[in-house]
């Protein structure tokens, strides 16, 4: 498989769903199956403007195309998960 990341890398990873209290925690709590060394200065939020959805961009180092992989089929087999980018 090619991939077009050179890994490691940095990887800003953004997922979107319903903005409900625990939205944030949910979409780290996945990510940090996947990259076990995430720390909290890697998570952003940013809610819509009408404040019905919400962003959460998380920004690793990638190890490989099978982990970025890995973590977006899990992210979006949820049905919490709107979007993932």
């Amino acid at each position: 498989m090619i991939s077009l990341f050179e890994f490691p890398c940095q990887f800003p990873l953004k997922v979107m769903g319903k903005a409900v209290n625990d939205f944030d925690a949910y979409v780290v709590e996945i990510v940090r199956r996947h990259v076990p060394g995430l720390t909290e200065g890697a998570v952003h939020s940013h809610l819509s403007r009408n404040g019905n959805y919400v962003s959460v961009t998380v920004t690793f180092e990638a190890s490989s195309q099978e982990q970025l992989d890995a973590l977006y089929r899990e992210l979006t087999g949820s049905d919490r998960t709107l979007m993932v980018l």
